[in-house]
């Protein structure tokens, strides 16, 4: 029980960090769309990258070279760039933005929610990289138990990140306070795309 505390402490702590997956969990969260399946696919994606860690750390240090997160970097750049477009594209729509009912391609939201978590070179240097090379001395037993509890945290912290921006999307049904939090959305992005090509530059 106390390796299932110590996983779930430390996963929560480093899943807190504001990165994009959660500002788009959040976002998806306001507008009321797919929240439960976008909130199961980044819980499901965290459990498979934290066991993968925990029990191939060794395997997953030989083969993620340098040139390996170079092209991590440069996929998620890429990724996020797009992000901002359609983003800052949206400022200019001068249609009422429909919270409950607005069409989205199902296909098109999985291939978000995979494109935020996979393509992020962070999650697995928290994921695969931290929690494996912390649990890389523990006893198989206590490996299951520390991943569980790791997998736990990302679970709560996810739905309720995606649940508590649902309850409170009701006080934001309005377009001018949507195109409010995308502005402070493309600034965050574009931050981070800067943060991310400075690391594609370092690497280099």
């Amino acid at each position: 029980m106390s390796f299932i505390i110590l996983g779930f402490i430390t996963g929560f702590s480093l899943i807190l960090a504001i990165g994009a997956q959660n500002i788009f969990v959040i976002e998806q969260g306001l507008k009321k769309q797919y929240v439960f399946l976008v909130c199961l696919i980044c819980s499901i994606s965290d459990l498979i990258l934290i066991f993968l860690g925990i029990f191939l750390f060794e395997y997953f240090k030989i083969y993620f070279t340098k040139n390996v997160e170079l092209v991590f970097n440069i996929l998620l750049f890429i990724f996020l760039i797009y992000f901002v477009y359609t983003k800052v594209r949206s400022l200019y729509k001068r249609s009422e933005i429909n919270f409950e009912y607005t069409n989205l391609s199902l296909k098109n939201i999985i291939i978000k929610t995979l494109g935020f978590t996979y393509l992020n070179p962070h999650v697995y240097s928290d994921t695969v990289f931290f929690l494996g090379n912390f649990s890389k001395n523990f006893l198989i037993s206590q490996k299951y138990f520390f991943g569980i509890g790791a997998s736990i945290a990302s679970f709560l912290f996810f739905f309720t990140l995606g649940y508590l921006a649902k309850f409170f999307s009701n006080n934001l049904i309005n377009s001018k306070v949507w195109k409010t939090i995308n502005f402070f959305i493309i600034i965050f992005m574009t931050v981070l795309s800067s943060y991310v090509f400075v690391e594609i530059i370092e690497i280099i």
